[in-house]
């Protein structure tokens, strides 16, 4: 086991990414039936029978029982949640899926899905002894129709490599994340993953034209269309996309992906207000119109975040809040003529102190891995609580001041950073260590307050575990009870993903 925090970075085209912090120690995390005092359902338990009907129609070295084998299986990347599996399955395949979850819905096992691990609220890892679904091994891409752009593949393709794949043929994924070189598609689907480029690209409701799922019988759906218009019937893709694998197991998905830019420009500018932010965002919008692909915002603490923790370079001087600008178009000249016009007007006006714009790749690849950063920067300090709203812009950045009003010296530090042209900001706390104290001072605090402005608490990282409490924050009982009746008919048994995302009636 290793006995420090650990940073994978990849450099891939001189960009150096943050694929994914594991952060592993001698300590490992308390288990979390334990720390939030969840009781076990009425599961079986998996006996020796079992694991050899799994070897049976896997092969011995695709079923993991040993302890070490297991443990990183158990453990979300931001070590908050641990689960006590037993067993990891890996499966290759639609149909190896299919005899795997009906063989456990027979012998009432539960079951956990896992793709690349990098959720925040606990959804890809047990919580009991359920049997962890590893679908890495389906990673196979089956089409690309380069006219349409309909990439059809396997849930467990890494999204950077779809990224890659789909770039050689002129084409981009519509999705971008920090953790695109870690999660996988399946996973994205089934979290309804939002992203850096959701202001030009839409949400993966959109994108995703068709799933392919294994429903808790072992029953395949097959609505893997690529057809843009179909309007024949309930549009089923739907109850897979942000469900996090409690009503079926994305095997398949076809997507539909955006003609690759041929002019990116990034700028980033500094600001002295949040309100500053928002006059910039607008003035943006009217500006910058339809090559605007994103519009982020950071607080000064957390790029110093990246810059202090990460030893990551800081292009322009420190400044209160940071804005960082991208423009996809299809003239360099011209697009990078509008975002120069921009930043000289914004700074004429006072809205922007300082800034830089460029289109020169590598610079463009120092900007963005200084706010990809920034998810993972702070584990080396202690403990992070993460939360991920939705919030109307007037009042986005305001828990922000709040919260660090609220915990004073207890937090190490509260900084907040996320996606304005979505109204999703990420609020990150840090404190020494974790305890339920601070935690009771923290939750439901956030979620109350989000909720009086009618704000959502889970914008793209979902529910998973860490959230079903608080749903109600954000829905109503009766859009509860409709999901509880769909969870039952899907699901009777209820071993798809167990407490996870619905709390109990």
């Amino acid at each position: 086991m290793l006995k420090s925090v650990v940073f994978l970075l990849r450099c891939n085209s001189n960009r150096i990414v943050r694929d994914q912090v594991r952060y592993a120690s001698q300590a490992l995390p308390q288990l979390s039936s334990e720390k939030y005092n969840v009781k076990r359902k009425q599961f079986g338990t998996v006996q020796e029978s079992d694991i050899n009907y799994f070897k049976s129609i896997l092969s011995e070295e695709r079923v993991l029982t040993d302890e070490n084998d297991v443990l990183p299986f158990n453990i979300d990347w931001i070590k908050n949640c641990r689960g006590q599996s037993k067993v990891v399955l890996k499966p290759r395949n639609t149909e190896e899926v299919s005899k795997i979850i009906k063989y456990c819905n027979d012998k009432h096992l539960a079951v956990c899905p896992q793709g690349g691990n990098t959720g925040l609220v606990g959804g890809s890892v047990p919580v009991f002894d359920e049997v962890v679904l590893c679908l890495g091994l389906l990673n196979k891409i089956i089409s690309l129709d380069e006219i349409s752009g309909v990439l059809i593949c396997e849930a467990g393709c890494i999204l950077e490599s779809l990224d890659t794949y789909v770039r050689e043929r002129n084409l981009i994924m519509p999705l971008d994340l920090g953790a695109k070189g870690t999660c996988q598609i399946g996973g994205n689907a089934s979290t309804n993953a939002g992203g850096l480029r959701l202001l030009r690209y839409g949400n993966l409701h959109g994108s995703i034209l068709g799933i392919e799922a294994v429903k808790a019988d072992g029953t395949v759906i097959d609505c893997l269309t690529t057809m843009k218009k179909d309007n024949t019937g309930y549009h089923l893709k739907h109850l897979f996309i942000g469900s996090e694998g409690t009503l079926g197991i994305v095997t398949k998905v076809s997507i539909n992906c955006p003609v690759l830019p041929k002019a990116v420009t990034v700028g980033f500018f500094g600001v002295k207000d949040f309100q500053s932010v928002l006059k910039l965002y607008e003035s943006a919008k009217l500006s910058l119109g339809e090559i605007l692909s994103a519009f982020e915002m950071a607080d000064f603490n957390a790029i110093n975040s990246s810059v202090t923790n990460l030893n990551l370079p800081n292009p322009i001087d420190e400044y209160p809040f940071y804005v960082l600008v991208e423009t996809h178009g299809s003239d360099e000249g011209h697009d990078a003529e509008k975002l120069n016009r921009f930043l000289d007007k914004e700074m004429e006006s006072g809205l922007i102190i300082d800034g830089t714009v460029t289109s020169e790749p590598a610079k463009m690849q120092t900007i963005w891995n200084l706010r990809e950063s920034i998810a993972g920067s702070s584990l080396t300090r202690g403990y992070v609580f993460k939360y991920d709203v939705s919030i109307p812009l007037g009042n986005y950045y305001d828990l922000v001041p709040m919260l660090r009003k609220k915990l004073g010296n207890k937090a190490l530090d509260v900084y907040g950073y996320g996606h304005i042209g979505d109204s999703n900001i990420h609020i990150n706390i840090v404190v020494p260590e974790y305890t339920k104290e601070i935690g009771s001072q923290i939750e439901p605090y956030v979620f109350e307050e989000v909720s009086k402005l009618n704000g959502s608490i889970s914008a793209e990282h979902g529910v998973g575990f860490r959230k079903p409490q608080y749903i109600h924050y954000s829905k109503i009982e009766s859009a509860l009870d409709l999901m509880r009746e769909l969870k039952t008919l899907m699901d009777p048994k209820g071993i798809l993903n167990p407490y996870k995302v619905l709390p109990e009636k």
